[in-house]
């Protein structure tokens, strides 16, 4: 069996918690695209984990922890979260694909200096190389970890492509130029240290399928960052859809049968883009800080995240989109401090009210269309059974469910593993 946990929003819906518990019954989590961009934030009885390169599996023991071919694999980072967990005592299995691609020390200097040319008009990026990676991997300039076994032929492919970036480095931003032999040893010592975790990842997952192992893919971000059905340009540069869970894990795509799609009980989102529901002032800094566990921060930047009331049309859309099966709504607990909750219903653009997310263009003109619902004015945090939750509460979530049309399954009223309903 295999099953996809994927966002439906701007990412930060709180999939990492909802990976982490539904590991438990599975034998292999896989995180299938996306970077060290973003993060996803753990709590458990290790204490408390941003985790950016790892999938949310490494916490249980029985379970094969895989980075998939669809992966931009920052290696340095990717060790470095192997440290911090060993050091919590938390020392999990994990196979790497040898076809995953590197995310080189250029691409992260690229992405920054981009960045800073751009100025006033920039992507918002987290400046952690993922742009210049994917355009180099889809440029078939990239680097495929198994090449750097290669030396002979890996050394010449790089000085050929150091050639142009250094060009564009001079003479488009000013800035020092690369040295290959400095490049090539940095890479060699860093391919030395992930080769212990190398594998045929493909062939893994074959044998794994034919044994009936229970499979679980994990996105990143969330399907408004897809760069086909997201708000491009405004999006993140691999696909966040669960259909793309067979190219980036190597699995055949009839395979995915279950796709839980995770929806926040409110909005937000980090980086630029039109964000119809954004709310601003104290408005939306009384919601960030209740938000998530310790308020609503980018787990990766540190950045605060934009806030905004729920949307139903982008949230229905992200949910059809990915496929979903079923859906997880997360954070409920953040909203109990409201007397009325705002819920964008629909968008108002060119004097119609849209209810089907539109592209980019006419986005940037919509106005969001408001239906005010009673909130329950107490903390639901440490309620068990989902009919012992307020009637508002019930309500307000049976409203979302009703917009989204796909059920709510599971109801998550606080950061802990336990607090979760399941209905």
């Amino acid at each position: 069996m295999v099953r996809a946990i994927v966002g439906a929003n701007w990412g930060d819906e709180g999939k990492g918690k909802i990976t982490d518990v539904l590991a438990a019954e599975s034998d292999i989590v896989i995180r299938f695209q996306g970077g060290s961009n973003a993060g996803h934030t753990i709590i458990n009885e290790y204490g408390k984990f941003a985790l950016h390169q790892l999938p949310s599996g490494v916490f249980h023991q029985h379970i094969t922890n895989v980075i998939g071919n669809g992966v931009a694999l920052d290696i340095e980072k990717f060790l470095k979260e192997v440290e911090a967990l060993a050091e919590k005592g938390v020392c999990p299995r994990i196979l790497v694909s040898d076809r995953a691609q590197i995310v080189m020390p250029y691409h992260v200097l690229f992405d920054r200096y981009e960045e800073e040319r751009l100025g006033g008009k920039s992507f918002g990026s987290t400046k952690s190389g993922i742009a210049p990676f994917y355009s180099d991997k889809y440029a078939k300039i990239g680097f495929e970890i198994c090449e750097l076994f290669d030396e002979k032929t890996a050394y010449e492919k790089l000085k050929d492509v150091l050639a142009v970036k250094n060009l564009l480095l001079k003479q488009l931003y000013h800035k020092p130029i690369l040295d290959v032999d400095e490049v090539f040893t940095e890479l060699l010592i860093l391919r030395d240290r992930i080769a212990p975790y190398l594998g045929d990842v493909f062939q893994f997952l074959r044998r794994a399928l034919k044994d009936g192992r229970k499979i679980l893919l994990e996105g990143q971000l969330g399907a408004l960052k897809d760069p086909d059905f997201g708000i491009y340009p405004m999006v993140t540069s691999s696909s966040t859809l669960a259909g793309y869970g067979a190219v980036g894990a190597g699995l055949p795509p009839y395979c995915i049968t279950d796709i839980i799609a995770v929806v926040k009980a409110y909005s937000s989102a980090v980086g630029a883009g039109a964000f119809v529901s954004e709310i601003f002032g104290d408005e939306a800094h009384q919601l960030r800080m209740r938000g998530g566990d310790a308020g609503e921060f980018g787990a990766t930047t540190g950045r605060p995240r934009r806030m905004g009331w729920f949307d139903c049309v982008a949230s229905r859309y992200g949910v059809q989109v990915q496929g979903a099966t079923q859906v997880a709504l997360t954070v409920v607990d953040a909203l109990g401090y409201l007397d009325e909750i705002p819920v964008c219903v629909g968008y108002e653009a060119d004097g119609k009210v849209l209810r089907d997310f539109p592209t980019t263009p006419t986005l940037r003109r919509c106005k969001p269309v408001l239906e005010r619902l009673p909130g329950w004015g107490v903390d639901v945090r440490g309620i068990k059974r989902y009919g012992d939750l307020p009637a508002e509460c019930r309500n307000y979530i049976e409203f979302i469910e009703s917009q989204l049309g796909v059920p709510i399954t599971m109801v998550s009223v606080g950061p802990g593993r336990d607090e979760l309903i399941y209905r």
